[in-house]
């Protein structure tokens, strides 16, 4: 019956305590007050015959705790099972400890834990002596791993130096862009030093830090890719063009409203030189998202003149005299096709003509070609009485103008060509037109793109130093 009736009460007290400690909530349980404390159920099943006395259970948890020498003062009370814990420490740690050993203790149902943190000032160096005595003889400890890391990181560093090596010379007659041979090589030996770092790192026990380390770095990444956007993105084109190979060094190429011969490619853009002399630096995301007109591709290339020619002439007469002008020249091709003469519009006082023709775009300058076949084309229908009237200050009459008197009378027709505003000053002597191929001035209608190069080799371009097309990217 006494022992129904303490179990009884042992219970009811547990009750209560845990009330209270809903009750008063977080708060209430940090307090350390001596008139609070936390409550803490024991771990184990309660039994309903105890085997030790109250008086008992609190004389061994007090022994115990005033054997630490951590708490001062303390008191222990036993009431039906459930411990009060009474006293001050010195940090939160022993304030737990010794909750936990007497929750531990035999037929302890609960515990109040009211024991009073207050942190002892010492004023000695021990504890700063005792951190440094610990580092050393961590540093000691971990000696072994850092000579591994030593041999193993070097290692695994000349490993993977020889390995990008190895395949760039594998490549070397496979892959004609060095920039292309590097990218591969450097992502096939990164994973050979990577290795060596997981080798060290696992032996040191710190797989988890790499882990943490790389998801860091990932994060880090996306924010560094996010700032540096278009700086990745010309990298990422620099890689594309060299995997494609658009142009080579030397083509003339139009690209992004530019035009010029390429000179070079770095990581970040393409250098091109106008006709002018002028260098132009044109971002590789730009070159690699826009169209790209290659002029050297193929050596042949078709350009065309327009010509225009009275309404009082034969159409296919005049288209006969500009092809033949056209076949007679030496640097108009036959090939892929004979020059064409076409009707392309009826003008207001001209029916216009568009004369095509192929001509090696490698060895001859479309320029010097076209100044040279107008010349010719104008010298050829001035002989032939081929009439080209000027639509600004001519009005064409094709059947004359008639003249009526003031009495009535006609006279005879006015000739087809008659003044608009004022009249037409008598025609200057002519002068005999020149039937060369090529004038002093035309020069000998070469390109001018070897005269380019010379004059880009003297220039001094810091950026084009960095060249990514290798030397077998250059025009045959």
């Amino acid at each position: 019956m006494i022992v129904r009736r303490r179990a009884a009460l042992a219970g009811i007290a547990v009750i209560v305590m845990l009330c209270l400690a809903a009750v008063t909530g977080p708060a209430g349980a940090q307090e350390s007050s001596p008139e609070a404390g936390d409550v803490t159920a024991a771990p184990q099943a309660v039994a309903v015959t105890p085997v030790a006395h109250d008086d008992e259970i609190a004389t061994r948890i007090e022994d115990i705790l005033q054997a630490t020498g951590w708490y001062p003062d303390i008191e222990v009370n036993a009431t039906d099972g459930v411990v009060f814990l009474d006293g001050v420490t010195g940090s939160d740690e022993h304030r737990g400890w010794a909750r936990d050993l007497a929750s531990k203790t035999q037929d302890v149902v609960a515990v109040v834990n009211r024991i009073t943190v207050k942190p002892e000032i010492d004023w000695s160096f021990r504890p700063a002596t005792s951190e440094i005595t610990i580092l050393l003889r961590n540093g000691l400890a971990s000696l072994p791993l850092v000579v591994l890391a030593l041999v193993i990181l070097p290692l695994a560093f000349f490993a993977a130096i020889f390995v990008a090596r190895m395949i760039e010379w594998i490549l070397r007659d496979q892959v004609d862009s060095p920039f292309l041979r590097s990218v591969i090589a450097r992502t096939a030996a990164i994973p050979v030093f990577l290795i060596g770092l997981y080798i060290v790192l696992q032996v040191a026990g710190l797989t988890q830090l790499a882990l943490s380390i790389l998801g860091g770095a990932g994060v880090a990444g996306i924010i560094v890719g996010f700032a540096f956007r278009d700086i990745a993105e010309n990298f990422l084109a620099s890689l594309l063009l060299s995997i494609r190979q658009p142009f080579r060094r030397g083509d003339y190429i139009a690209v992004g409203g530019q035009e010029g011969t390429v000179q070079s490619m770095n990581t970040r853009s393409t250098l091109l030189m106008s006709l002018e002399g002028n260098h132009i630096q044109i971002p590789n995301a730009t070159v690699f998202k826009n169209t790209i007109v290659n002029y050297s591709a193929a050596p042949a290339r078709q350009e065309f003149l327009e010509i225009g020619v009275g309404y009082d002439v034969s159409i296919a007469v005049a288209q006969e005299i500009i092809r033949k002008v056209l076949v007679d020249h030496a640097a108009v091709l036959e090939e892929p096709e004979e020059p064409l003469v076409l009707v392309d519009s009826l003008g207001s006082s001209t029916v216009n003509l568009r004369a095509y023709f192929w001509f090696d775009g490698r060895a001859y300058s479309v320029l010097k070609i076209r100044s040279a076949l107008l010349r010719l084309v104008k010298k050829a229908l001035i002989e032939e009485h081929i009439s080209m009237p000027d639509h600004a200050r001519e009005v064409i009459f094709p059947q004359g103008v008639p003249v009526i008197s003031m009495d009535g009378s006609p006279e005879a027709p006015q000739p087809a060509y008659a003044p608009a505003i004022e009249a037409i000053p008598a025609p200057a002597p002519e002068v005999p037109e020149s039937g060369a191929s090529a004038t002093t001035s035309e020069g000998d209608l070469e390109n001018e793109i070897e005269s380019l190069e010379r004059h880009a080799a003297s220039a001094d371009i810091p950026e084009a130093e960095e060249d990514l097309l290798s030397t077998s990217d250059t025009k045959p």
